[in-house]
């Protein structure tokens, strides 16, 4: 009889890979990365940034990959097994995960009011204005919180049912069959993009701000958090979404060379794509008059800002360009924000047995509802503050963590000789070992720490203010979902592939 194929399951590893490399090529590169490499010094961002790469990057994704496919579980339920007293940490993350999804709901929404108003150039001819005056009507102070908006509460909506809509498929029809689509057609869009960006009055000045950097600010702590951070954003490291994406994976998966096909993958688009973002910067202080650093009041809207200046001086073209830029992004941002919602989506199917539609239903409404708050003028300035919570303060304390677990407890060693047998490229050894059971965790204990000091010495008491109750609402999900009793008979069981 022929074995049926699990709804949770990828039909072939060139639909994992891509949907891998879809999760971070999406809004996490056109849209935070040039921000990150534009308020960090620019390319005094290169340095942590590579360093991120080698001691976190590709070794932890190994890691992650390995111990996803050995346990073929969620995160919680596989943690569980190594160790009962660390299921806490096994709900801590895929919450953490969850909230990313609940902000980037906003992004998305605006990507896709910006697929529409391109059409025409709707932005007119200061985008920056536009996008935080007449569109976000931005207002960092509580009053923002009493001003709703309703066209960026619309579009976020819209692109929570479309999510809600392909949730109900499984991986290889819906986000399988979407991401080989997408990823390419992004790439296309991208190159384009990038090559007429090298071609404006200015952008020498744009290269000259990226590639002449600031070396002094390599003694700040924020840029080695940002660095850290970014990578974790970028490849989806500790947010349990690669271990979950790996579980699903057949067992003849190369996922050591598919850590480096979708870290060179990730980081490539990313480096490229910046090029075209501080080109396009460059021609805005050339017609502005204004120093690159200055050019951006809304750094989490940098894409906003800097592509339909760009489209402004595309002529024709820019009708139809501009459209295929904005909903290509929208798109590829669906790959991203589908591979958000999986690891919690998973750990309550398999804790308290319910269905993959149910569970999707509700956290779909439940997330929908609370994206609301980044529906008002006060939401991209909380939104910015939870970016730099969740990624930089939550998720690097949970890689230290999963660093202990995976490497100390479970004994990293015991999955090198599986991946070894099916890798075509590197070998893991004694270097990969000491990578992630001491570099790593000791690197990151010290980023994060010097991290936190920073944050709170420079932070306003309505940003720590903020951060607290982001604080208590992540530890108090992760209590209540740790406590709660199991419903499904398969949560004690303990499977393993190795």
């Amino acid at each position: 009889m022929a074995k049926t194929k699990d709804k949770n399951e990828w039909g072939s590893n060139l639909s994992f890979l891509l949907a891998m490399i879809g999760s971070a090529v999406g809004l996490g590169n056109i849209w935070r990365y040039p921000y990150v490499l534009y308020s960090n010094g620019g390319g005094a961002f290169f340095i942590p940034y590579i360093v991120a790469i080698l001691i976190m990057g590709i070794p932890f994704l190994i890691l992650e990959y390995g111990v996803g496919y050995n346990f073929k579980s969620s995160f919680p339920k596989a943690v569980k097994s190594i160790s009962k007293k660390w299921e806490y940490l096994g709900w801590f993350l895929p919450v953490a995960v969850f909230m990313i999804l609940i902000y980037y709901s906003a992004i998305l929404g605006w990507d896709g009011f910006y697929v529409i108003i391109s059409a025409f150039k709707g932005w007119g001819a200061d985008p920056n204005a536009y996008f935080t005056g007449s569109f976000l009507q931005a207002n960092d102070t509580l009053g923002g919180l009493g001003t709703f908006v309703p066209f960026v509460a619309i579009a976020m909506l819209v692109g929570w049912v479309i999510m809600w809509v392909i949730s109900h498929t499984d991986l290889e029809k819906g986000l399988g069959r979407v991401s080989k689509v997408l990823v390419p057609l992004l790439f296309a869009i991208m190159i384009f993009i990038v090559l007429f960006s090298l071609t404006l009055p200015g952008a020498g000045i744009g290269l000259a701000e990226l590639y002449n950097p600031d070396w002094s600010l390599l003694l700040n702590f924020n840029i080695w958090m940002a660095a850290f951070g970014q990578m974790i954003f970028s490849l989806s490291l500790g947010m349990s979404i690669a271990f979950t994406y790996a579980s699903y994976t057949k067992d003849d998966s190369d996922l050591v060379s598919n850590a480096l096909w979708v870290t060179v993958a990730n980081c490539g688009f990313e480096n490229f794509a910046a090029i075209g973002v501080f080109s396009i910067l460059g021609y805005m202080s050339l017609q502005s008059g204004v120093a690159v650093p200055d050019l951006v009041t809304q750094g989490t809207g940098l894409v906003f800002i800097v592509y339909p200046t760009v489209f402004n001086v595309l002529g024709d073209w820019a009708s139809v360009i501009g459209p295929l830029f904005f909903f290509t992004v929208y798109l590829a941002g669906l790959t991203s924000i589908l591979s958000t919602i999986e690891p919690l989506s998973f750990s309550i199917q398999n804790k308290f047995g319910w269905s993959r539609n149910k569970t999707m239903t509700i956290l779909c409404v439940f997330g929908a509802a609370v994206s609301m708050i980044y529906a008002t003028a006060m939401g991209s300035y909380i939104l910015g503050i939870a970016d730099t919570f969740v990624n930089q303060i939550a998720i690097l304390i949970g890689v230290i963590f999963e660093c202990i677990i995976f490497a100390w407890i479970f004994k990293a060693e015991n999955i090198i000789p599986k991946l070894n047998a099916k890798s075509k490229s590197i070998k893991l050894g004694k270097w990969w070992l000491v990578v992630v059971k001491y570099v790593l965790p000791i690197f990151i204990a010290i980023v994060w720490v010097g991290g936190i000091l920073e944050v709170i010495s420079s932070g306003s008491m309505l940003e720590l203010a903020i951060l607290a109750i982001l604080t208590i609402i992540l530890l108090g999900a992760t209590f209540i979902f740790t406590k709660l009793p199991a419903k499904s008979g398969e949560w004690d069981e303990v499977k393993q592939r190795l």
